[in-house]
């Protein structure tokens, strides 16, 4: 039985004068939302409970990594097949400890990652040919999936490596009761081989995609979930969320609207971006007075509004979307707070780093009458050069997509 198109509300464009509301986008409903001129946001499935990862294929078709909920052993693997102009949803693996992580590997084959492991499976026969990476049955240790950040986030580089987000089981370093950490002494969380609030390099030996080795390869990063190589460069970009409960050490402070900023940072080998000794541009946290930030560690690349949560990015490199927005950073902003629930684009500088202006893609995302707060999370283009997007509390898969600016309304 094909699904049935239920009520949505049209997407408003970024312009002087808005579209009047459409109720559709490329046939399918319309997102309640407001976009730059010539894009609208069609809703393909609701279907979902916690989506998190999302695939395109080349097929047209979509994977999507589900946690089912915060609990564990809830999450499935799923493909949403284009069939009739709608998209059917087919299981293919279910059982999951809270999937997030769902990309391509070199070899074709797809990577799942969950809570302490990494799988693949080539999607001829999923269920047959699921190997374990790291954890499980593989002879490399699980990864730690701690606390607060157990979720796992990858992508390789154009070399074959992996690179793993190992986010921080703690907000600040604070102890199991919530007090604040010894300002005189080292967080020990952060620090040694198995240190969390950092990224992990995991080096693969091709063709038999086995792990030769992994190191940690930069630290101080809390919890770096959206990650992109840079296709050209062949640089890592990741996008740290920051502390939640500074306001605490700092009563004056409204936690909501000021601090502390999320960040853009440019991941290189060695270094180390701050956590939780200092934060926002290299501010020494209240916590550790006598950090000496400047001088130990990283400052961001970018600050990224307070509290804005990205959890997802891609570089666009496709050539759908109007040309201004080639080569940018496309971010999901995540959080609840004033400043998420919006995607962004973060244009181009005159080097071709996300540096240049920070663009709305997609707006006025807030809880409506009939529809529930944006919570974006995983993106990639498709094969179309349009951009897929899975949002987890609302448990929507949707396509931001572009026309032409003089669509009919």
């Amino acid at each position: 039985m094909r699904p049935l198109p239920y009520l949505a509300f049209a997407a408003l464009a970024a312009v002087a004068a808005p579209c009047l509301a459409q109720q559709t986008c490329g046939a399918f409903p319309a997102l309640d939302v407001r976009t730059p001129a010539g894009f609208c946001v069609a809703i393909l499935s609701r279907e979902f409970k916690f989506p998190r990862g999302v695939l395109p294929l080349d097929t047209g078709d979509l994977l999507i990594a589900d946690m089912g909920g915060w609990d564990s052993k809830n999450g499935s693997v799923s493909l949403l097949k284009k069939s009739d102009g709608v998209y059917v949803r087919i299981p293919l693996f279910k059982k999951l400890d809270r999937p997030n992580g769902l990309v391509m590997g070199p070899d074709g084959r797809v990577y799942v990652g969950v809570v302490g492991r990494i799988f693949s499976f080539d999607l001829k026969d999923p269920a047959g040919t699921a190997r374990d990476l790291v954890g499980g049955t593989s002879s490399v240790a699980r990864l730690p999936g701690l606390g607060r950040h157990a979720m796992t986030t990858m992508r390789f580089d154009r070399h074959g490596n992996l690179f793993v987000n190992v986010g921080s089981s703690s907000d600040h370093c604070e102890g199991a009761d919530g007090a604040a950490p010894a300002p005189d002494k080292k967080c020990a969380e952060a620090e040694g081989d198995a240190a969390l609030g950092v990224i992990r390099k995991y080096s693969i030996e091709w063709p038999g995609g086995t792990v030769a080795k992994w190191e940690v390869y930069a630290r101080g990063l809390r919890n770096a979930m959206a990650m992109a190589f840079d296709p050209v460069t062949n640089e890592l970009w990741v996008g740290d969320n920051g502390r939640d409960f500074i306001h605490v050490a700092m009563p004056t402070l409204n936690n909501d609207r000021e601090l502390p900023h999320d960040e853009l940072n440019l991941v290189k080998a060695g270094v180390h971006y701050g956590w939780p000794y200092c934060y926002d541009a290299n501010a020494a946290s209240p916590e550790y007075p006598a950090s000496k930030c400047s001088q130990a560690y990283r400052a961001p690349a970018r600050l990224l509004p307070a509290h804005a949560a990205p959890l997802g990015m891609t570089f666009y490199m496709a050539t759908h979307f109007p040309p201004r927005y080639h080569k940018s950073l496309i971010m999901m902003f995540h959080g609840y707070r004033r400043h998420g629930h919006r995607v962004v684009a973060l244009l181009p500088d005159k080097s071709g780093a996300p540096m240049g202006k920070m663009v709305d893609l997609i707006s006025d995302w807030g809880d409506k009458k009939m529809q529930r707060m944006g919570a974006p999370v995983d993106a990639k283009a498709g094969p179309d050069g349009n951009l897929y997007i899975v949002e987890d509390r609302p448990g929507r898969v949707i396509r931001l997509q572009y026309d032409t600016p003089d669509r009919t309304h």
